[in-house]
This record gives structure tokens, C-alpha cells and sequence, in this order.
């Protein structure tokens, strides 16, 4: 058997991948992922707008560089990034708005965390 990550994650080329699926698709995400954090909604709404975003990822590769348009196997590889994205957006705006408004009761544990004040 005879396994390739750069064939596993992509079929044109690494800087189709960098540009299309990780630039345009994760920016995207994470814009959405801090969107739906924003309106206090919770995490697990993030994964069926990523789904949707991930077929918009994969009709851009199609579209713009003869990619191909219904392969399951790439939609899953640009919606796991589009929902890895997303999730690190989401988490980082809660770390934030936790602290922001509630910052009587928490403080920062790190740059997506955030734990209870010690008395």
C-alpha cells in the first residue's frame, strides 16, 4: 500500500491547497466560528455551517482550477479544515468575551482559555 500525505490532503498543488482551503476556506471559518461566539450561540452550531462551507471550498477548487467538483473524500479534508478553523475562531472569542464580561469571576489562563478567580 502505498499512502501520500500530499495526496491525502490535496490534488492540484500545495499552493492551491495553501490558498483555497486553508486562506480563503480557514479565514472564513474562523471569521463564522468568532461570528457564532459573538452571538452566544453554542460550539456544536459551528459544525453544520462548516459542512456547507466546505462544499463552497471544494466548488472554488472546481471552479477556479479543475479540481473536481463531487469527490467525498476532498469535501471531507476541506470541512475538517473549515471545522478546525472554525472551532479555534469560536474558542478564541469566548476566551475573550469570558474575561471581558465576567472578568470579576474569571481571568486568562492562556490565549483560548480562562479558569475561575482564586479568592
Amino acid at each position: 500500500m502505498n499512502f501520500s500525505i500530499p495526496e491525502f490532503l490535496y490534488e492540484e498543488s500545495l499552493g492551491v491547497f495553501l490558498l483555497v482551503t486553508l486562506l480563503l476556506g480557514g479565514g472564513a471559518a474562523a471569521l463564522a466560528g468568532r461570528a457564532i461566539a459573538k452571538t452566544w450561540r453554542p460550539w456544536w452550531r459551528i459544525l453544520g455551517y462548516m459542512l456547507m462551507l466546505g462544499a463552497a471550498v471544494r466548488f472554488f477548487h472546481y471552479a477556479l482550477f479543475g479540481g473536481t467538483l463531487l469527490s467525498l473524500h476532498y469535501y471531507f479534508v476541506d470541512s475538517a479544515v473549515c471545522i478546525g478553523a472554525g472551532l479555534l475562531g469560536f474558542r478564541a472569542t469566548r476566551a475573550n468575551q469570558m474575561i471581558t464580561q465576567y472578568g470579576w469571576l474569571h481571568e486568562r489562563a492562556g490565549a483560548m482559555r480562562w479558569r475561575r478567580k482564586t479568592p
